[in-house]
């Protein structure tokens, strides 16, 4: 059997960050980290070819050398999904398609044979199974949610990793809380499980065994949704298996802000290599925090919280929303005061959209306000619903934030004020490569020479070489940030 798993292309969004690792001369941000492990659960006899059309074309020949194409993707790949089959089906292959926007929206795809939904463990098997007898059905769905013990370690072998700027490996699934317009409790539930520690430390280790020296993120709903279980045994198992391998990754994952309550956890996370956050901080505003489900972020200096977790050693990158029924008309500055202040240097700023089968999606459609299906990505300047604030005056307002605090002088008074909080863990940092030695010198050109409001990336880079010289390749590395957040408000609609 001649199986071909595609990833769908991803389009220029704020995290794709297409126009940041092209300075270090790769082709993606990240993996398809969810093809590749259904791609271990498969029969090891069969033929596999992975295409992930971010780094890669997708040619006739690899169609029509296939039994079977495999689809994965998430919301923001709607289109190009819909793409993918229609070529598959000028030939004729039978089509599988699975993953979170699959799961959700699945209606909105004609020509798949077979729809795999929720969590392949359990439903993957059972097709296989019927596959096996000459009876496969058109969908496959459970109301349970599988033990996490029975995910493989993903096919790393199927990935071209020198094109990849970043590894992907998840821990646990689910969330102990339940935000409004979050599809993570609707997926994956609200009790958080975990792979033993044994069992993540042998995906790390393979991964490390197929040569992988760089960073790792940690894909989790929320990292820390158990912080008892992360203490007593994963991060002190990890702590041990970073030092005997000289630390080899640099971690980042999700949590929340709840994090910066625990000194314990945030001195393992340091101590295990562990280098950034993101956190969805959301919006200042407590009305609009209530009206979302954000408890975490209620009753608490926000601000302050954000720094206590930088002066561990965590950079905080941050999600922010406008677009909330409570949201006053002075959110916007509100927010742009906000992000400045905290020092969040890698902040997003989207509007609220609500998800197919989330509580506010359930919501807005009693409501009568719900227009469509979301298309994933909350920074093209579009909603899918009737918002209760103007709209013209929420898109001027948006607009506002977005051109504030991605203009050069906002961005590089943001660099210095998280460089002031900010302390560097005393662990080994991962050595520079040739890319990274490259990427300086592009910088240099794009956004010393030719890009407007270079003098402030001057004197960012002499503030980093006389009083942050440690620190220096963070610095580079967030002006790139930089110059990658200008491009993707330039695609935006207004």
């Amino acid at each position: 059997m001649n199986i071909l798993l595609v990833y769908p292309e991803t389009p220029a969004t704020f995290w794709s960050f297409c126009n940041a690792v092209k300075f270090i001369s790769k082709k993606s941000s990240e993996i398809p980290l969810g093809l590749i492990t259904v791609a271990a659960l498969l029969p090891d006899d069969w033929n596999k070819k992975l295409i992930d059309m971010n780094v890669t074309n997708l040619k006739n020949k690899d169609i029509a050398w296939a039994d079977y194409v495999f689809i994965s993707g998430m919301n923001i790949h709607m289109q190009s999904i819909k793409k993918i089959i229609k070529r598959c089906l000028n030939f004729g292959v039978k089509i599988v398609a699975g993953g979170p926007m699959v799961t959700t929206d699945y209606q909105e795809f004609q020509g798949v044979d077979h729809f795999i939904l929720n969590e392949a463990e359990i439903t993957l098997p059972q097709f296989l199974k019927d596959l096996e007898k000459g009876e496969p059905k058109p969908i496959y769905t459970a109301d349970e949610f599988p033990n996490l013990s029975l995910t493989p370690i993903p096919a790393w072998h199927l990935l071209d990793m020198k094109k990849y700027a970043g590894m992907n490996i998840q821990y646990s699934r689910g969330c102990p809380y339940d935000c409004e317009f979050c599809s993570i409790t609707m997926l994956n539930g609200r009790k958080p499980r975990t792979k033993t520690s044994e069992q993540f430390l042998n995906e790390l280790t393979s991964l490390y065994q197929h040569g992988w020296r760089n960073r790792v993120f940690i894909v989790d709903d929320n990292f820390i949704g158990n912080k008892k279980k992360l203490k007593t045994e994963l991060l002190p198992a990890l702590i041990q298996w970073s030092k005997a391998r000289d630390y080899p990754f640099s971690f980042t994952a999700e949590t929340t802000i709840n994090l910066a309550d625990d000194k314990e956890l945030l001195n393992l996370m340091v101590q295990a290599g562990f280098s950034s956050t993101f956190i969805g901080i959301e919006t200042p505003n407590s009305e609009s925090l209530s009206e979302c489900g954000k408890s975490m972020n209620l009753q608490r200096d926000m601000v302050e919280s954000v720094k206590c977790i930088q002066r561990s050693g965590l950079m905080v990158m941050g999600g922010f929303i406008v677009g909330f029924d409570n949201d006053p008309d002075t959110i916007f500055d509100e927010q742009i005061n906000f992000i400045q202040k905290s020092g969040i240097v890698t902040a997003m700023v989207g509007l609220l959209n609500a998800i197919s089968g989330t509580k506010l999606s359930k919501r807005l459609e009693s409501e009568k306000r719900l227009l469509h299906i979301s298309g994933g990505n909350n920074m093209d300047g579009t909603l899918n619903f009737i918002p209760k604030m103007n709209y013209r005056h929420l898109m001027k307002g948006y607009s506002k934030i977005l051109h504030t605090i991605y203009s050069p002088r906002k961005y590089y008074e943001r660099v210095k004020i998280f460089l002031q909080e900010y302390r560097l863990p005393a662990i080994k940092p991962p050595p520079l490569t040739r890319n990274d030695i490259g990427a300086f010198f592009k910088s240099i050109w794009k956004l010393g020479l030719i890009e407007k409001g270079k003098r402030y990336y001057w004197k960012l880079l002499f503030l980093g070489l006389f009083r942050y010289p440690k620190q220096f390749a963070t610095i580079v590395t967030l002006a790139i940030y930089g110059f990658h957040f200008r491009q993707i408000v330039k695609t935006i609609e207004h």
